[in-house]
């Protein structure tokens, strides 16, 4: 698991450095989209499939100064009659970090998918996307969204 969770943030670290100048463009939305992160989630049971709800997937963090760390989280419950595994958390830029949690959340419980911004040398608007990939029918991506305005240190 810490093997995956390394090679998962290298790989957000590389891509962070390609999408890194689109992401902060004064409040327009980036266009960034991860590529594909190796993971054991292609060897998924679908009849393991469970399903997700966000009870949060949007967030505005408001104003903060630059320097600032922003710590973010996102809460889900699993909705569906299967254990909810989340295979990667990739965040589209390396000013942003964030993991998974370490354990199945069991049908009906709920979890957080905890993170961190770093403000430093990021004046302006910043748009972030958090990409996760769980064992979910339907679809097992999905983007979690946060804004966070940052100002220059006075």
């Amino acid at each position: 698991m810490r093997k995956l969770f390394f090679l998962v943030l290298a790989a957000a670290i590389v891509s962070c450095q390609n999408s890194e100048n689109k992401e902060n463009t004064g409040g327009q939305e980036s266009t960034a989209v991860p590529g594909p992160v190796p993971d054991q989630s292609d060897m998924v049971d679908s009849s393991q499939f469970t399903s997700i709800e966000w009870l949060d997937s949007d967030k505005d963090y408001g104003k903060v100064n630059e320097g600032q760390k922003v710590e973010v989280a996102f809460r889900f419950r699993n909705s569906g009659d299967k254990p909810l595994v989340i295979f990667s958390v990739t965040p589209t830029c390396g000013c942003t970090a964030a993991e998974p949690p370490k354990e199945p959340i069991l049908p009906g419980q709920e979890g957080v998918i905890k993170g961190a911004f770093d403000s430093n040398g990021r004046i302006g608007t910043n748009n972030k996307t958090i990409h996760v990939r769980a064992n979910t029918k339907n679809s097992m991506d999905h983007n979690l969204n946060f804004k966070v305005e940052v100002e220059k240190k006075k």
